[in-house]
């Protein structure tokens, strides 16, 4: 990672051992479930429920996953790499501020697959020990490129910042999940964002 300060020798972690084979069925099973489970019930599915169906105890999920937002970090780490290459291939795009706004479209389509989801984004990128902060990071980053470039292109705001865009992409998804009969509606807001970047 650029500007990353070396570690010292002593300081480092060893590396994680590979999951025995059981381990890793269990670990695989859990997210699946968990996958499952949060895009029927929302993100606050039941975690008994989730280690029930997936033929473990509770104990098993908790040595896995610590609490909820390490298992929410694992079952969007699929997404999370989807949206990162869109980032990448919206990076040369002809149009940056157009680009940008379509990477905020993107996360927004992601966060309302899972109900909860927008809730708990917000609230990890204040919290710097939640798990969560490993999907909110590297998504930070993306989307810092993104708006760099269209501020440099002179069509976004020298005042906008990353931050502020992904508290507001949260907002429209979290407003979007509260208005189910009003399919439309974060497209409307995410155009409005567009015209206030200008």
């Amino acid at each position: 990672m650029a500007g990353a300060i070396p570690m010292d020798a002593s300081t480092a972690q060893p590396p994680a051992r590979p999951m025995r084979a059981d381990a890793r069925r269990n670990h695989d099973r859990l997210v699946g479930e968990a996958r499952r489970s949060f895009a029927e019930h929302g993100t606050d599915a039941s975690l008994e429920d989730i280690a029930r169906r997936a033929g473990v105890g509770i104990g098993t999920l908790y040595r896995h996953f610590p609490n909820r937002d390490a298992l929410m970090n694992a079952v969007f780490q699929d997404a999370l790499c989807s949206l990162l290459d869109r980032s990448r291939e919206l990076a040369a795009a002809e149009a940056p501020c157009r680009a940008l706004v379509d990477w905020l479209g993107a996360i927004i389509t992601h966060a309302g697959e899972y109900r909860g989801l927008a809730h708990s984004l917000m609230s990890a990128s204040r919290d710097e020990t939640s798990a969560l902060v490993q999907c909110h990071l590297p998504l930070r980053e993306a989307g810092a490129g993104l708006l760099r470039r269209a501020q440099e292109s002179g069509s976004v705001r020298d005042d906008v910042s990353i931050d502020d865009l992904l508290q507001l992409t949260n907002a429209i998804a979290l407003a979007a999940e509260q208005s189910p009969d009003d399919p439309e509606l974060a497209d409307r807001l995410l155009r409005l964002t567009l015209r206030g970047l200008k």
